[in-house]
Order: structure tokens, then sequence, then C-alpha cells
């Protein structure tokens, strides 16, 4: 259904510039800032909709602007996740698709006039060339919609123009059409189909479609399983005979031929990166191209389809005097992430950088671009524009502050709903907005100050603290020869450590608190309270991204609030893409999992589409942390980080479900990353929720001990315990089925894991990192992103707590410290060790690890003695299997964060709090008095009310 609104006076957007600027001055969770006034008379608005039966409702994922050809209008896009519940928790449909938002271009900047409302849309809007319609690419709907100018504003025409697509190619996936452009003479449209990997012309006439499919393999068979013209995300037209497609996972720009209705590929030019956006400069005769994941501007002779330059990308080589250190392009390692481009009258460009909330503003009047200059945006920006001297950025997310009514009720669930849940729309992604910069393009003396602004926001002037931290941790790393990095799931701080007597907890929202969790809380009172840490990523495929590249791709930002709205696209992170394993050939690929095609035309070739790149443009998709530690020489092994494998028993090729895989010798993991194929445990089980994590680090001892005996422990171990994700409630095996259960032995087995270290022969030489990926299943009075992070061993400062502002990206830059590593991008180079976790006198430690008394139900064999050092009464009531298998019914629990994240974090809340009130929305801090606060009745842990 489309629906549309019309103000009838001013932009609503301006109405509220003073809430979404006071909303913009907060730290990120990547450790910048975003200061979006800083230019001269600018203005930022957040993009309301005023539409449907919450008109205040914002949006979020602006992902593409345009101008029309007669100057007078423009048109914001989002592509994002746009979900809004209603009071009974469901789905309200009026006000949960993507939006057009469309303003008037004055002399005093752009006006909003109309929202338009789609099902569905990704990234592509097309001008008509007579400016009195457009085109919007309907995303997982295959079609196309059709707008045209009436009296009242702009409304759809006629049905949507389908494209004829039953699925997109890989598995189990959708199709998903993307960039969409108008032939010059208006009569052709022309499609990239991103999940087809084909473009579709459509005659604008009959809406005739004509497909061609842009693999060398179904072009000419001689050329089969050569990589070519897959993810097709953006078009341009160069006259009406000639367009461009960029094709982002096989990194080439693709020419064409459109005769009538017959489409030839006639050149490929082969990039460093990943080609994004397009834009074409006819008078210059010049086609440019952003290229993510190698942070470079590609630059095309169109007289003669010739790859002229790829610029880098980045802070300008020439910075101005204020700022002493050296930032050369290309320096700092990748990261500024250039996503959208804007034409100046004179030929300088705009180039976005979502990754340091920054336009760029670029001189191709040279043998070279070059960046000139850097204006301070909001939070990501991803579309730009330019009219009579003004500048406009729309950016894609916001700082989403508190959520302590973070978890959503669905009806589905139970029909009494607690308070706490309401209809609050407190998901990670439903707290970030979209936002409109507007602001008149600086002149240079301004241009310097701005970006400076850009440096400081972005840390570039902390380079004395850096310093600082760079030599404890210079020291440390002669005192330590191994590193274990545990990755965990989903919780926040006040979920875990909410009532913990140090720190600003709040102990009403610790669902999941010392009675489920005494490691978590032990560990916390005998090393370091980090009480301000923030997860870098919304949810776990860009969190697993942050947290092992510290850095997330474009293509990445773009797809995943798509993904988890149930929009189409599949969870690409961790090393799949369309849910195939690309480390292996089509053949492998098929036999490994009989779903997949053995289609040798069928993403060839090794490359993950959303694997971020290392620093060297010739190591594409290596830009992880094992990578860097292997170029290094370090030793590693992995413990079930990027698994392939299939656990659903109905699944052909399913691991069988093994308390003992080695004994059995049982092959239960395979590594989708080719770095890691030879280099994991086959043993470890990676995600699966029916499996208790006892029994993986049961396997990972077994594995340590012999490692031990020879004096072989690696360098660097990644251990993933997963059990605090929750699921499976109906198979999971050992009693270890309810939310308490799988918390406690995720609780249990990171006790286990530093306890064995603890007494082994190499606790002097070994510091464990512990971090979630995420927070994005939980509720947290400070920020959606804080979560719980740790550090644990030798030469670790004791009883401490810290409150500095420490992210993903810090423990990143402090692991890579320990191991000798040079940062491997531009935000683990900026961020700052977090070196006040250390104290070089503190050498000694020890730990023994302690079992919830809720496990005492279940059939792990842990010892009796482990029980008996529990600190705090059981007084809570124990949901049952039964129990958690209703609330969760429906949910996929096979694969990370396949939720229905909005019924999962209501049926948490209502399971493990019942109707306990939660405070109000104020991020208020609550770490002074903390033993008369916990003492306080109301502030007390939640319990579930009534019987079981």
């Amino acid at each position: 259904m489309i629906r549309s609104f019309m103000p009838a006076l001013a932009t609503l957007a301006v109405l509220a510039a003073g809430a979404a600027c006071a909303e913009a001055q907060r730290p990120l969770p990547t450790g910048q800032t975003v200061t979006p006034l800083a230019a001269k008379a600018a203005v930022f608005s957040p993009l309301r909709t005023g539409i449907g039966p919450h008109s205040d409702y914002v949006a979020d994922g602006a992902a593409a602007m345009r101008i029309s050809p007669d100057g007078r209008h423009m048109l914001i896009l989002t592509s994002g996740y746009n979900r809004y519940n209603g009071p009974d928790g469901e789905l309200l449909k009026d006000q949960s698709g993507q939006y057009i938002f469309v303003y008037d271009l004055t002399v005093k900047g752009a006006v909003h006039r109309q929202t338009l409302e789609i099902p569905n849309a990704f990234y592509g809007v097309a001008w008509r060339p007579d400016s009195l319609g457009f085109y919007i690419s309907g995303g997982v709907d295959d079609a196309v919609y059709r707008f045209v100018r009436g009296k009242r504003g702009y409304h759809q025409t006629g049905k949507p123009i389908a494209l004829g697509h039953s699925a997109g190619n890989g598995i189990d996936v959708k199709p998903q059409s993307a960039g969409v452009a108008v032939s010059p003479d208006g009569r052709h449209l022309l499609v990239a189909n991103y999940y087809n990997d084909s473009v579709s012309l459509i005659d604008l006439a009959t809406a005739k479609v004509t497909e061609q499919d842009l693999r060398p393999g179904k072009i000419d068979p001689g050329q089969r399983g050569v990589a070519g013209g897959e993810y097709p995300f953006d078009v341009v037209w160069r006259d009406a005979r000639h367009a461009y497609v960029s094709a982002a996972r096989d990194r080439e720009i693709i020419a064409l031929d459109i005769d009538g209705g017959a489409i030839r590929v006639t050149r490929r030019l082969a990039v460093a990166g990943e080609p994004t956006t397009l834009l074409i400069d006819p008078v210059r005769h010049r086609l440019y191209a952003t290229e993510d994941n190698a942070d470079k501007l590609a630059v095309i002779d169109t007289s003669d389809d010739r790859l002229l330059q790829e610029a880098a990308m980045g802070f300008p080589e020439q910075m101005p005097e204020q700022m002493p250190e050296q930032v050369a392009a290309g320096d700092l390692g990748k990261g500024v992430n250039p996503n959208a481009l804007a034409l100046l009258p004179d030929g300088q460009l705009l180039v976005t950088f979502g990754g340091i909330n920054a336009v760029a503003m670029v001189d191709t009047s040279g043998a070279s671009a070059r960046v000139e200059g850097l204006i301070p945006t909001g939070w990501y920006p991803s579309a730009v524009a330019t009219r009579r001297g003004r500048l406009f950025v729309a950016n894609r997310k916001s700082p989403p502050g508190p959520n302590p009514q973070g978890c959503q009720p669905k009806v589905a669930v139970e029909r009494a709903q607690p308070t706490a849940c309401g209809a609050s729309n407190q998901y990670i992604f439903q707290l970030e907005k979209a936002g409109l910069l507007q602001a008149p393009l600086p002149r240079p003396a301004e241009l310097a100050n701005l970006t400076l602004k850009v440096a400081e926001n972005t840390g570039l002037d902390k380079h004395a603290e850096r310093a600082r931290g760079d030599a404890v941790m210079a020291q440390i790393h002669q005192r330590i020869w191994h590193v274990v990095f545990i990755i965990k799931e989903n919780r926040t701080y006040d979920q875990v450590l909410g009532d913990l007597e140090t720190g600003n907890g709040d102990p009403r929202l610790a669902i999941l608190g010392e009675r489920l969790t005494p490691n978590h809380h032990a560990l916390a009172r005998q090393f370091v309270n980090f009480d301000n840490f923030m997860d870098s990523g919304e949810q776990s495929s860009t969190g697993w991204s942050w947290s092992t590249a510290a850095r997330t791709t474009d293509i990445l930002e773009k797809t995943a609030p798509v993904n988890y709205a149930g929009r189409g696209l599949a969870y690409e992170s961790e090393g799949t893409s369309r849910n195939l394993n690309t480390s292996l050939p089509a053949k492998a690929r098929h036999a490994a999992n009989p779903k997949a095609s053995d289609d040798d035309d069928l993403l060839p070739g090794p490359l993950a589409i959303t694997s971020p790149d290392a620093k060297d443009d010739d190591l594409p998709g290596q830009g992880f942390l094992w990578n860097a530690a292997l170029r290094a020489g370090l030793s590693l092994r992995n413990y079930g980080f990027a698994n392939d494998m299939p656990y659903d028993a109905d699944e052909p090729g399913a691991a069988p479900l093994a308390r003992h895989a080695f004994a059995d010798k049982a092959t239960v993991f395979t590594a989708d990353d080719r770095a890691l194929a030879g280099l994991s445990d086959p043993y470890y089980r990676g995600f699966d929720q029916k499996f208790p994590d006892y029994w993986n680090v049961q396997e990972w001892m077994r594995e340590f001990a012999e490692q031990e005996a020879d004096q072989s422990v690696p360098a660097l171990t990644l251990l993933r315990i997963s059990h605090d994700h929750f699921g499976d409630f109906d198979t999971a095996i050992d009693g270890v089925n309810t939310v308490e259960t799988e918390m406690a032995d995720n609780d249990y087995a990171l006790g286990l894991v530093i306890e064995r270290i603890a007494h082994s022969t190499v606790k002097d030489s070994t510091l464990v990192f512990v971090i979630e990926d995420d927070a994005q299943n939980g509720a947290d009075h400070v920020s959606a992103r804080r979560s719980i992070a740790y550090i644990v061993g030798p030469y670790v400062r004791q009883h401490a707590l810290v409150s500095a502002p420490y992210t993903t990206i810090n423990m990143l830059r402090t692991i890579e410290g320990v191991l000798g590593l040079k940062p491997m991008g531009l935000n683990d180079a900026l961020a700052v060790p977090m070196a006040d976790a250390f104290d070089l006198r503190q050498k000694d430690w020890t730990y023994t690890a302690h079992a919830s008394l809720v496990l005492k139900s279940t059939a792990l064999p842990i010892p009796p003695q482990a029980f008996v050092a529990a600190t705090v009464a059981q007084t809570c009531p124990l949901r049952t299997a039964a129990y958690w298998a209703q609330a969760m019914k429906g949910q996929n629990f096979e694969v990370e964060d396949h939720l229905d994240t909005t019924a999962f974090n209501a049926a948490l809340w209502t399971g493990l709090a019942g109707a306990t009130e939660t405070p109000a929305r104020d991020g208020k801090d609550l770490s002074q008095a903390r033993t008369v606060l916990l003492q306080r009745p109301e502030m007390q842990p939640p319990c579930p009310s009534g019987s079981l």
C-alpha cells in the first residue's frame, strides 16, 4: 500500500531540529562523536514522517537522495529497519514501510512538502527527465514503483512493474532490486538486480521487461566459473544507448550497450574495492564510483571506457597546521567508507564518508582526485546532494540512548504483557534515526576549520593519549605471550551486572543477575568492572565484524537493517554470502550442503561480500584479527568462529549432537573462512543453542592440555561460547533448556576457561579478553549499546572500577598491543588502548569457577563443590523448558539472530521479570551510594510473578 502525507506549512523536520541536535551531540559507540551543526548556518533535522497513526515517527536508514532535473525538488529514500509496534506489540503495517521524503528546493534550502510510504525499498530512486515523476525500486518486492506529480503532490500511478524473479541466486534467498536509472530520452528504465546478478531493462511505454545476466559464464559458456557481474548495486546512463552498472562483490564496473530491448556487456573494468554508487559527469566525460572496502574513488573516461585512476579517499594529504599528526590518505588504514556522490558545477565532487561521519570536498581537476577538506555530518552519512551553493546530507542513524523498556511485546507470547514491555519500540534499530543536514557550502577558511573538527570527532587529536597507552601496552607485550579472545552473545550491562555493588548499574533491569551469573560477577569484582563499555555493532552481523575487524563495510551497514527487518537479504556476516560458503568451490559447497547449487557460475571464487579488506589492496577479505596475527607469524587456534556446518537435524549433512566429538571422531565444525580452515578444532561445535557451552569448553580444555604439555599454547586463541544467546528449548540436551539454565551454563563455561588458565603453566603469560558481540537483546538505562567486557589475568588491576568510555574498538586496539600487531584499519589506529586496566605490579592471580544453583536441575556433570560458593539467594522461581518452548514458539535459533526480535525480547522479559515496572528513559547515574541503593525495596532485581 502506498501512503502519502503533505504538511500544510513548513517542514516537520525543521520543527524538531532542536531535539535532533541534542541527540546528535552524544558520543558514538565507535568512540567517535558527531557535530552536524559545526558548519555555519547549518540546520540538522530528523526525518519525521508526518504520516500514519503515529505521525511523529522518525524514519531510519536514509539511503539515497536525488534532485529533480529542473532543480526544483529533492527526494530522500529510506532503506532501513523502519518497524513500528502497536500497543499490543504487533507490527503496525501502516507505520512500518519505507519512506520517500519530498522537498521543495528554495533559495533558503529544502522545505519538506510530502511523505510517501511504500512496503519495501533498497537504494534505487530515479527522476524522469521531465521532473514530472520518479521511480523507486521495491527491494524484496522485486518490482518498480511509479510516481507522477498531480495537483496535490506526487502519487503512485499504475501497478508496480514486476521484475519476474521467483528467487535470488543463493540458498533460500529472495530477489532484491537495487539501483534504478532512467535513460536520457525517458524511454527506458534500467534496474540492478542485486541478488540475481543481472540488470532489467523496462520499456516505460509498455512496461515490458528484458533481463540480462551479467555473469561471464552465463553470457559465454567458455567463461564458466569466472567471477563477474555479481551483486550489481547501481546503474547510470551515459546516453540513450550506453549505461554502466557497478558489480560490488566482483569489484568491477560493467559497460553496457543497449539497442532497443537488447543489452550487451561491452567491457568489464576491474577496480580494487567493491564499487557501489555511480555518478556521471556528462560535461567532462567522467564516470565516478565509490569503492567500498578500499576507500577509493574510481574515475573512468566515458569516451573510451578507460579506468583513469583510483584515488585514495580519507583525510586530506595536507591537514591544517593545527593538526600536527601526519594523516596522508590511506596512512591510517581503511574505514572511511565512501558511499555517495554529488557533483558541483565546477566539477568538484562531494563524497560522503560514512565511516568518519563527514562529507568530503574532492578536487578532480588535476591528474589525481584529492580530498580538499571535510565537513562534519550526522552519524553515518549515506546520501548527498547540492543545489545553489547549498549542501544536503542525509545520515542513516543516530546514537540510540538508553532502552530500559528494551523488550517489545507480541501478543503471541502472553495476552497480559508487563508494563515494562508496552509498545516501547526500543529495539536497537528502532532507536537509531535518520536526519537531514542543510548548510551553505563552506569557503576555504571555514573548510579548514571544519576539517579539524572532523579530525577531533574521530580522535585524531588524541595522539598523546595513544602514545601513553601504547607505552603501557609495549611493557605488557614483553610479559604476555598468549591471548585468549572470547566472544559471547547479545547481553547488556544492566541485564547481567546491574545488581553489582559497584558501577552504574540498574538492579531493576538485572534479569540475568548474580543468581544466574556468579562468575560474571566474581570476575567483575576480582578484576575490572568496565561499567561504560559500548558494543560498536548493533547486532550480530555488524557486531561480529566490529568485534573481529574493528570496522564494518558500507555494504554491511546498508544491508544489515534490511535483513533484520525481514525485508529480504541474507545474514551476510561471519564469512557467508547469500547463505553460501564461498571459501569452497561450487562442487565442494554442494557436497557439504546439498541445498547449495553446484552451478559453477554461482558466486565463484572465495570473496565474501561483507568481509573487510586488509590495508593492502591485494588482500581482499583478509582484514580480520586472525589475518593480522597470521601475517605477523603468530600461532593461532580457532574454536567456533566462522562456522559453516549445519546443526539442524533435518538438514542434510548436519553435524551429530556429540558431547564427546573427539572421542567419537565426529566432525562438528567446518570454517567458512579460508584462513581459519586448517586452524580450527573440528570437534568444537559452533553456534548451536541445543548444545551446552559446558561440553564445548571440555573440548577446548582437552586441546589446551595437549598444548600445555607440548609447550605449544597458541599466541591467539579464538573461543566462542554462545549460550547467552538462548534458544532451542524444546530440543536442547542435558536439561540445559531454559533461559535460566542456558545463561548459567554460559556463565559456568566462562568461569571454567578462566579457572583452567589460572591453574596452568602459562597463567603468568596469558591474558583473557571477553566481549559480547552486541547488546541487542536486552534493556539498559544508559545505552542500548552498553555491554559487559572483561580483561582477566596477570598485570590486570584487581578490585577496580573503570568508567572510561571504552568500546569494542578499544578492546581490539588493546589486544593488538598485547600481541605486537599493527592496527588493522582506521578505527583501531585512532583508538586508545585500555591501558588503565593494567598494573605492572599485579602479576599474581588465581580464579576458581562457581556454578549457579539453577544448574543443579540439569544433567551436566558439575562437581558438588562448584555450587558451594553461591553468594546470592536463589529466590526467583524458575520457568520450565515447556514454558520457554511455548513462549519462543516459531523462533529460528539455528543461525545467529534469525529471530523475531520483538517477540524474543518480550518473552525474555516476561519470563524473567514478570510485571516489574522499569524506570523512565533518563540515563541517570546510579553509581553512587550503591550499598544503600541496592537495599531499597523498589530497586531489587526483578523476578517473574505468578505460578509457573
